[in-house]
């Protein structure tokens, strides 16, 4: 499979080319290099994953791992070095097919939603770059590697959230995305050089020899601090503030980074390291699973009350990640069939949520480009209007609460299963946040395709269905989101390795399906109408409990009051008083006094001879004297 080289070549080839030269081009000749570069991609690693899976398995009963580039980069001792390459095995093959659908299909879908745009050519230039960053990082062969990787997912996620520079919100936004993940790696980062250290190396599996010394008693430390990394990048409490506020990009950008793929960088983490935490550190994996469980339920409640459709998605987002994180985190084997079934749960959820989270995004897309707002004030009967928006919108509302036959159901009921595996508790609460997925998506439908609509608004501008380019990806995905649960996942990615047949725990299914539906029909009772007097009263009722989750629970005004009040205020500012005062103030006197003393002996050096021999003279004297005395 040397030809999967390909697939970081060709965006990073689109990415110079749309970067250097895109000035010069048409935006419609910018977009085609850019979308069939992408098309390329996609093929390529449909046809890597057609391969990579039919092969036959090993007489283990696992697939095999395959390296077809590998070079060592920067080599430090015998064992240990930093090596480039690329990695196939069932979990990189998985996301290869995750990410170049959704990036080909924002690709397309941007034709329309981006016409016109100022910036057109760098716009597509930073999507190649991005879809390279995320391909690298699920390919990458080593830990050290996928750091590179993760970094420069960063930078251009920093750039994609920022592409309306003009717009000092879209600024703000890319500014705190870069940051808060920035202190996140920081602790990725030290993690990896504790990992490189004691396991002798960065490669995913630890050298025995170095565990056997004592460096297995620091693994938890260093799966820990990475797992913060991880908590960064998929936004989970209380590294979370970014997301949305990273709503102010394009919003074929929020499908691409904030649906499906910048995201779930941190689950992969996890994923990719599962083995290393099931041996060496089950409590830190139980840890994951409690952040998951508190970050699901947090973001879910902050939706039920948000009016911004695209600030909705985003929390839902940090919800369903909160989901397969707590998937991950309530393993306890790595037997799917005895512990180890929230893996594959975990994976199944990554596929389906990026299929049906990217349609919802690129259904906002459209809806916004036909009201020009993001609130649902404007918006309100608009199925009329966008027919084809409305059924593919309606049905990732249906895979996304959990309603069978669509592939959110089968995913989300093998997370409930592991759950209730692990902990009752913990499956009854994972079940009471899912019924609040449902109750705040299908507000969130009711608000934009039935409820009141906004004659006035309207008259100016009536709504209308939006061109072809725009509406395929919404047809491709929503086709995904219909067929996607009934694929065999559990025969390509399992914990173990092996072949796992899903089969569904009924009385799981069972309850999921009824809270499901209990939490639709109250928000069909509540918010269908036009008029929504049981909303406005509970809102009336619960004035401050509504108005805090509206704000957020004022995270961010803690941040705020930590980093200016604190921090900024009570640390930085002395510390910058010391460092004018004090420390420039003694190195600007040591300076002052090499000036005044140099001025007051520069007179000795005159080019006088007469006056160096009396001086001379005079020393010698003073020296005799002093000798004598």
């Amino acid at each position: 499979m040397e030809y999967t080289i390909l697939i970081l070549l060709l965006p990073f080839l689109s990415f110079l080319t749309l970067g250097l030269g895109g000035k010069w081009m048409s935006h419609r000749t910018a977009g085609l290099i850019g979308t069939v570069v992408l098309g390329a991609v996609t093929v390529l690693s449909y046809t890597t994953a057609a391969i990579y899976f039919s092969s036959p398995r090993l007489a283990d009963g696992t697939f095999e791992t395959l390296m077809p580039y590998n070079f060592t980069w920067l080599p430090f001792t015998e064992r240990l070095s930093i090596d480039m390459g690329i990695l196939l095995d069932p979990i990189s093959v998985m996301m290869l097919i995750v990410i170049s659908t959704v990036s080909f299909m924002v690709h397309i879908y941007s034709f329309g939603y981006m016409k016109g745009e100022v910036g057109f050519q760098r716009y597509y230039a930073f999507l190649s770059l991005f879809t390279m960053s995320m391909l690298g990082l699920v390919v990458a062969t080593n830990i050290f590697q996928m750091y590179l990787f993760w970094e420069l997912v960063g930078v251009s996620s920093y750039l994609l959230i920022g592409f309306y520079y003009t717009k000092p919100a879209a600024i703000a936004a890319s500014k705190k995305a870069f940051i808060v993940t920035r202190f996140a790696d920081l602790g990725f980062l030290i993690g990896i050089l504790i990992y490189g250290y004691f396991a002798g190396t960065y490669t995913f599996e630890p050298d025995t020899l170095m565990l056997a010394k004592g460096g297995a008693a620091m693994l938890p430390l260093a799966l820990g601090l990475m797992f913060i990394g991880g908590a960064g990048k998929s936004a989970m409490f209380p590294l979370h503030i970014w997301l949305p506020d990273a709503m102010e990009g394009p919003t074929p950008v929020s499908a691409l980074i904030h649906a499906a793929t910048m995201v779930v960088a941190g689950v992969y983490l996890v994923a990719r390291m599962f083995p290393l935490f099931i041996e060496f550190a089950p409590s830190t994996l139980h840890i994951v699973a409690y952040v998951g469980a508190f970050t699901a339920f947090f973001a879910a409640s902050i939706a039920c009350v948000q009016t911004d459709i695209k600030r909705v998605l985003a929390f839902s987002t940090i919800s369903q990640i909160g989901f397969m994180m707590v998937a991950l985190g309530v393993c306890f084997a790595a037997d799917p069939h005895n512990g180890g079934l929230g893996y594959m749960a975990g994976m199944f959820h990554l596929f389906t949520h990026a299929m049906f989270k990217a349609l919802l995004f690129l259904g906002a897309g459209c809806i916004i480009h036909a009201v020009h707002s993001n609130e649902m004030s404007a918006m309100g009967g608009l199925r009329k209007y966008m027919p084809i928006t409305h059924i593919t919108f309606l049905i990732a509302c249906l895979a996304i609460a959990g309603i069978p036959p669509f592939s959110g159901f089968f995913s989300k009921d093998e997370i409930l299963t592991a759950c209730f595996q692990f902990s009752p508790a913990i499956g009854w609460i994972m079940t009471i946040i899912a019924g609040m997925t449902a109750f705040y998506m299908f507000r969130l439908y009711y608000g934009i395709f039935w409820g009141k609509e906004n004659k006035e608004l309207h008259e100016h501008h009536t709504p209308h269905e939006s061109p072809l380019t725009m509406t395929f990806p919404l047809m491709f995905l929503a086709l995904v989101t219909i067929v996607g649960g009934f694929i065999p996942f559990g025969e390509f990615v399992s914990s173990n390795g092996h072949a796992y047949e899903i089969h569904l725990d009924w009385s799981v299914a069972a309850t999921s399906i009824v809270v499901a539906v209990v939490a639709i029909a109250l928000a069909t009772f509540i918010y269908a109408k036009e008029k929504q007097p049981v909303a406005d009263a509970l809102a009336r009722r619960f004035r401050g409990l509504w108005t805090a989750a509206y704000h957020r629970f004022y995270v961010d005004e803690v941040y705020q009051y930590i980093t200016h009040r604190i921090i900024f205020r009570c640390i930085s500012t002395p510390i910058a008083w010391w460092d004018r005062h004090v420390v420039d103030g003694f190195f600007n006197f040591l300076a002052w006094s090499s000036n005044a003393g140099s001025d007051s002996i520069r007179t000795l050096q005159s080019g006088r001879v007469q006056q160096y021999a009396l001086v001379f003279l005079l020393g010698v004297l003073a020296l005799i004297l002093i000798l004598l005395l």
